[in-house]
């Protein structure tokens, strides 16, 4: 299993944000969490990233707890937020060598990079542009580029359709998609029903800190996920 999730909770004070979470997600699955604003997907996120520690319970990520292996966990997984933060005046080539080098990759040559980018899905001729100019979409590819270099064996995205055009995220969809088929373990926190239908195996409905429902999405329509989402999220 790449990341478990084990009766974990995570206080702020008096406010529960997390109770109890049980999740698994495995080689080549995408698991979608739905919820609203305060549900608690980029808690859960968090406690993976080990930017938060929990109040009890166990996060692992190859076996491994992330409390007690902050730096070893992390180099299986990659991280792609909302907003894909990069060097606006290096090119996404540039970007993409100084983390690769961070992250001490094995093969950072240009050639190589290069190559990487254009998986990702990035245009040729933006390639050796400053990021700067860059669309929101073409951050987020370079983002999963990033995730393709360090060869992740498990992408933790939170939110990352959020603002894109339809064709943007579709691509993003795609991409993710074609790392799934790779092997790659999948979490997305996101508010998009229609993409968690389209590129998720599994989806998940989080309220108030609680996963309240699971399903594969072979098992829902578009409409019976609508559905659901809707009356879970009744008060």
């Amino acid at each position: 299993m790449v990341l478990e999730a084990e009766k974990l909770v995570k206080h702020y004070g008096e406010h529960v944000a997390l109770k109890g979470l049980d999740l698994k997600v495995d080689s080549g699955e995408v698991f979608c969490l739905l919820g609203a604003n305060g549900a608690g997907k980029t808690t859960t996120i968090q406690l993976f990233l080990g930017f938060i520690e929990p109040t009890s319970g166990s996060a692992r990520i190859k076996g491994m707890e992330v409390v007690d292996h902050p730096l070893e966990t992390k180099r299986h997984l990659a991280y792609i937020p909302e907003n894909v933060m990069l060097y606006p005046n290096l090119s996404g080539l540039e970007n993409l060598e100084y983390f690769a080098t961070l992250a001490s990759c094995s093969d950072t040559s240009p050639q190589t990079l290069r190559k990487t980018l254009l998986r990702a899905g990035l245009p040729e001729d933006a390639v050796e542009r400053p990021v700067g100019t860059y669309s929101k979409g073409m951050r987020q590819k370079v983002g999963i580029a990033m995730a393709i270099a360090r060869q992740a064996a498990l992408l933790l995205l939170d939110e990352p359709t959020s603002g894109l055009d339809p064709k943007a995220s579709n691509e993003f969809s795609q991409l993710v998609s074609s790392l799934s088929k790779e092997g790659v373990a999948v979490l997305m926190a996101t508010h998009d029903l229609f993409r968690s239908r389209e590129v998720g195996t599994r989806i998940g409905i989080m309220k108030r800190g609680q996963l309240v429902a699971q399903m594969k999405t072979d098992d829902v329509s578009h409409n019976d996920l609508e559905k659901l989402y809707l009356e879970h999220m009744r008060d």
